[in-house]
């Protein structure tokens, strides 16, 4: 009976109201820890998956061999390769597609690549208004790669620290 009493009091008073309150105020005056994200942006992890791209050589050359491991691995089959013998007799890609409405950002194809060919990149801003512009070709993923080699291979050499236990 005394709880029930005590409970009616509480809802009386307004102490639910009176504790949130209290919960308010004490949050009020001390820093924010929000962002302004589209002014500001957050520090990206180096496992990082975002947007796709194809890597280059140092000379220029491209590094994907036409092993078609990724197109293989995608669970969403969201990767198409054709391959054809290069000039100097190697096997080299003529078609890299990936469907980007299809792909789930789950890494296997970076995982899976022998010469680290294809990676995820630190981009995550790529709306597109259309269907279409979020199939990448060839041209699109090298373009990617060039773009952002330079934080790509950062990430890179910070994940192998970091999964090495930075032996490396």
């Amino acid at each position: 009976m005394g709880a029930r009493i005590k409970q009616r009091l509480k809802y009386l008073l307004g102490g639910d109201m009176i504790a949130g309150l209290a919960l308010t105020f004490r949050y009020i005056f001390k820093p924010k820890v929000t962002i302004n994200y589209p002014y500001e942006k957050g520090p990206i992890s180096p496992r990082f998956r975002g947007e796709h791209a194809l890597r280059r050589y140092a000379d220029g050359s491209e590094r994907c061999i036409a092993c078609k491991l990724c197109e293989a691995v995608c669970p969403a089959l969201a990767i198409t390769i054709e391959a054809a013998p290069a000039a100097d007799g190697s096997r080299r890609t003529t078609r890299y597609d990936i469907d980007m409405t299809k792909c789930i950002n789950c890494g296997l194809c970076q995982e899976v690549c022998p010469v680290g060919a294809i990676v995820e990149g630190p981009n995550f801003e790529y709306a597109t208004w259309t269907h279409e512009e979020l199939i990448y070709d060839k041209a699109r993923l090298l373009e990617n790669g060039d773009r952002w080699e330079p934080l790509i291979a950062a990430n890179l050499a910070a994940d192998k620290g970091c999964a090495d236990g930075g032996k490396t």
